[in-house]
């Protein structure tokens, strides 16, 4: 007679229970199927909301535009007409106080920026790096209508005192520089304008590049170090091609900033709907800061779509900047990729 063997505990354990060790739980992904499911299903939602909501924006403005783009049709984006008691509307002075308050604001912020980056990351000591850095930071979170004032009572005085007088008496007789620094000096206009956004756009842009500099490997740094190159040349040369396409999305996220900003331009850009000539001390007017003013209080018809119709153009300069900056960035890394 065979002798019969003693039947072990784990004889009597499923195949979920052999596969994990005791006092571990069982595989979810199988007693929760759904799960995998719902997650997706939530993401895939978040994703098409966003791009419904995008395409509700574009769809109201082109709606409440219609009149105004029917009446006037292109011919709005370069008539400097803007007279509500006639209705008779042009969106050329608001584009182009837009446009050059931003370049100004550009031209000075991208060189601060990059020095700054520069000095957190390659010269600055290391007790006041950090110090250093969260100041910079803070300077983002400062409320746009501070900023306003600030110009409007402090810098603009300032700005027409010490520099636009003396540029008028040094330059007024010169045909091109007499005409680019005339206008009456109290100190606001294009130039005062670009200036306090470039003081905002800098936090935002010397933050980007600064992390973008730290991403570059220490070895390459120190190699170049090693071979003695100066710190200029070590950031000219190895910083900078190893980093171009985050300082681009750097410079391009600080131009968004500028486009869209309102109530610090509408304090010290003067309000003001002629285009005399081109000084940069000329009271202009810019779109975000014409739909501030005058949206509240525009009756229904004409004068109500055309500041829909200058919403538009603003949405459509803002999507032409950003889609200019994505097909640079693809091609800056499609370079990368071939010399690689």
């Amino acid at each position: 007679m065979a002798a019969t063997l003693p039947v072990s505990p784990l004889d009597h354990k499923t195949d979920m229970e052999r596969a994990t060790p005791r006092g571990d739980p069982p595989d979810r992904r199988r007693t929760l199927p759904w799960g995998d499911t719902t997650f997706a299903f939530l993401a895939h939602g978040a994703a098409w909301l966003t791009l419904g909501l995008l395409a509700a924006i574009i769809g109201s403005l082109v709606v409440g535009a219609l009149p105004a783009i029917q009446h006037f049709g292109l011919g709005f984006l370069v008539s400097t007409e803007w007279d509500p008691v006639q209705e008779k509307f042009g969106g050329l002075v608001m584009i182009y106080g837009t446009l050059m308050t931003s370049i100004v604001a550009l031209l000075i912020a991208v060189p601060v920026s990059f020095g700054i980056a520069m000095f957190l990351t390659e010269l600055s000591p290391r007790w006041l790096k950090r110090p250093l850095g969260v100041a910079i930071e803070l300077l983002a979170a400062v409320p746009s209508i501070v900023y306003g004032m600030w110009g409007l009572l402090v810098f603009s005085p300032i700005l027409a005192t010490y520099v636009q007088q003396p540029l008028q008496a040094a330059f007024g007789d010169v045909p091109l520089l007499g005409t680019l620094f005339s206008g009456p000096p109290v100190g606001i206009g294009i130039l005062s304008a670009g200036i306090i956004l470039a003081i905002m756009v800098i936090p935002f842009i010397a933050s980007v590049m600064r992390d973008v500099f730290e991403t570059t490997p220490p070895l390459l740094k120190e190699s170049a170090y090693g071979l003695g190159s100066t710190t200029w040349e070590v950031v000219y040369q190895v910083v900078l091609p190893y980093t171009k396409t985050g300082v681009v999305g750097a410079i391009m996220l600080g131009l968004g900033r500028a486009l869209g900003e309102t109530m610090a331009v509408t304090f010290v850009i003067g309000n003001f709907n002629q285009l005399d000539n081109l000084s940069l001390f000329q009271a202009a007017n810019s779109i975000t800061s014409a739909l501030a003013n005058e949206f509240a209080e525009a009756g229904e018809g004409l004068h109500q779509a055309s500041l829909i119709y200058l919403g538009l153009v603003l949405f459509f300069i803002t999507f032409v900047v950003l889609s200019s900056s994505k097909l640079l960035l693809m091609r800056l890394k499609r370079g990368e990729g071939s010399r690689t």
